[in-house]
C-alpha cells in the first residue's frame, strides 16, 4: 500500500518510485495523502508528467502566484486594493487553507450561501465570486486544476436599488455659489465640469487644456492615484461644450498658473495630477461642507454626472446621443436614465445653456461673477488669444489680414465663393 500512517510522527506518508529513485511525501490528513496518491496514479496511467505540487497547493498559495503573475502587472492600484479587501474579508477566512482539489462547485456554492446568510450584500458576493473565478481560471491555465469550479455557480443578480435623482441647474448653482462665496474659484470650475459635461471625477482630473476645444472636450484619459490611464471603458470620446461651461473654463484659464496646453485644469499645488489622497481630502473638506451649506442632496461628486444627463434629456437628445456623451453603453444608459426619459416625454424641450443661465441669474451667481471680476478675466483671455492668433496669421502683405485668411478658409471648406 502506498499510503500508510507513520506511527512515529502521526503523519500519513505516500511512497512511490520515480525510475530508480524512491520518493515519499507526508501529510497531516489522510484524505490529502489519498488525493495526492490518486493524482500520481492518474498521471502515470495517462502518460502525463506528474507534478507533486499540483495536488496539494492551497487556494492561498495559488493566490500568491496569481497576484504576482497577473494582478500586479495588469491591474490598477485601486482595483488591487478592492481585490485585497474582498479576498481578506470574504474568501480567505473560509477558503484560503483549502487544497485546490477540495474547491468543488458544491463547496463554492455552500460558501456563497454562507455569505448570503451573514448579510453580505449582493454586489459584494458577486465581486467575491468574480475574484474567485479569476483565481481558478489562473489555476486552470497553470495546470493546477482541470476545471474552474466557480463556472457552474449561480451568480447573484445585481439590480439598481434606487432611481438616480439628477441635481437641477439651480441646485448645482447653489453649490457653486457657496464655493464662489469662499473664493474657491478652482472648485467652482471643477463642479461646472462635473455637472455640465458629465465627466467622471477621474476624467475631470486628467483633463488638460489641450483637450479643451471651442465646441467640445476631448476625453482620452482618467486619473487614478496620481497617474493617468485609459478611461473606464477605454473609449475615446468628445463631449459637447455647453456655452456656460465654456465661459467658466475661459475665466478659470485666465487666472490659473497652469494654463499651457499640457497643463491640467485641476492639478495639485505643483501642477501635477491629483493623487487619491488629495481627491478624498477635497471631497471631505471642500465638497461635503459646500453641499451641506447649499442644501443640495448629493452624496458624492460623481452624482453631478447625472445633472449633465438630465440637461441632455430635457433638450430632447436620444438615448444613443446620451450614451455617447457620457461614455456609456446604450444598455447602461437605458438602465440608469429610462425613468428620466419617461418623465420629460410630454414636457417642452429646453436648451441646456438657457436652463443654466436662468439658474445663475436666480441664484445670484451671475452677479457674483461681476463682483469677482470673472467676466473681465474671460474677456482678457479672449483678447489675448485673438491677438496671438492674429500674430500667427499675419503676413508681410498688409492687405492679407487674419480676418481675410479666416474668410478664405471658410470659403475653401464650404466649396462656395
Amino acid at each position: 500500500m502506498s499510503v500508510a500512517l507513520d506511527r512515529r510522527t502521526g503523519r500519513w506518508v505516500v511512497r512511490w518510485r520515480d525510475g530508480s529513485v524512491h520518493r515519499s511525501r507526508s501529510f497531516t490528513l489522510k484524505r490529502d495523502a489519498e488525493h495526492f496518491d490518486r493524482e500520481r496514479r492518474r498521471a502515470r496511467e495517462l502518460g502525463g508528467l506528474f507534478e507533486p505540487d499540483r495536488a496539494v497547493k492551497t487556494l492561498s498559495e495559488v493566490v500568491e502566484l496569481w497576484w504576482a503573475d497577473y494582478v500586479l502587472p495588469c491591474l490598477e492600484q485601486a482595483t488591487r486594493d478592492g481585490y485585497m479587501v474582498v479576498w481578506g474579508r470574504h474568501l480567505r477566512p473560509a477558503l484560503g487553507a483549502l487544497p485546490l482539489h477540495e474547491l468543488t462547485p458544491g463547496r463554492v456554492d455552500a460558501h456563497r450561501a454562507e455569505l448570503e446568510s451573514a448579510g453580505v450584500g449582493r454586489p459584494t458576493i458577486a465581486k467575491a465570486l468574480a475574484i474567485l473565478s479569476g483565481i481558478c481560471r489562473f489555476a486552470v491555465l497553470r495546470g493546477l486544476i482541470d476545471a474552474n469550479p466557480v463556472r457552474e455557480i449561480r451568480k447573484p443578480t445585481i439590480r439598481r436599488q434606487r432611481f438616480v435623482a439628477p441635481a437641477a441647474p439651480s441646485t448645482v448653482e447653489r453649490l457653486r455659489r457657496e464655493l464662489l462665496r469662499a473664493e474657491r474659484l478652482e472648485d467652482a470650475a471643477l463642479v461646472s465640469v462635473l455637472a455640465y459635461a458629465g465627466l467622471r471625477p477621474g476624467e475631470a482630473l486628467a483633463l488638460r487644456w489641450g483637450d479643451v476645444g471651442t465646441r467640445s472636450l476631448r476625453i482620452e484619459r482618467a486619473a487614478a492615484n496620481g497617474v493617468t490611464k485609459a478611461t473606464k471603458n477605454e473609449r475615446l470620446r468628445t463631449v459637447r461644450l455647453i456655452a456656460p461651461l465654456a465661459f467658466d473654463l475661459a475665466w478659470w484659464r485666465a487666472i490659473t498658473p497652469w494654463r499651457d496646453a499640457d497643463g491640467y485644469l485641476f492639478p495639485d499645488g505643483l501642477g501635477h495630477v491629483r493623487n487619491g489622497f488629495a481627491w478624498k481630502n477635497w471631497r471631505t473638506r471642500v465638497f461635503k461642507p459646500a453641499v451641506s451649506a447649499s442644501g443640495a442632496v448629493l452624496s458624492r461628486p460623481y452624482d453631478l454626472r447625472h445633472s449633465f444627463a438630465s440637461l441632455l434629456i430635457h433638450e430632447g437628445r436620444s438615448l444613443t446621443e446620451l450614451a455617447a456623451q457620457l461614455g456609456d453603453s446604450v444598455t447602461v444608459a437605458a438602465d440608469v436614465y429610462a425613468h428620466a426619459f419617461a418623465e420629460v416625454e410630454e414636457m417642452p424641450r429646453e436648451p441646456a445653456s438657457e436652463a443654466i443661465e436662468r439658474a445663475r441669474e436666480a441664484t445670484g451667481v451671475r452677479q457674483m461673477y461681476v463682483e469677482l471680476g470673472l467676466f473681465d478675466a474671460a474677456s482678457a483671455l479672449k483678447a489675448a488669444e485673438e491677438e496671438e492668433a492674429d500674430a500667427r496669421t499675419r503676413t508681410a502683405d498688409p492687405f492679407i489680414t487674419s480676418e481675410v485668411l479666416y474668410q478664405l478658409s471658410y470659403v475653401g471648406e464650404a466649396g462656395q465663393v
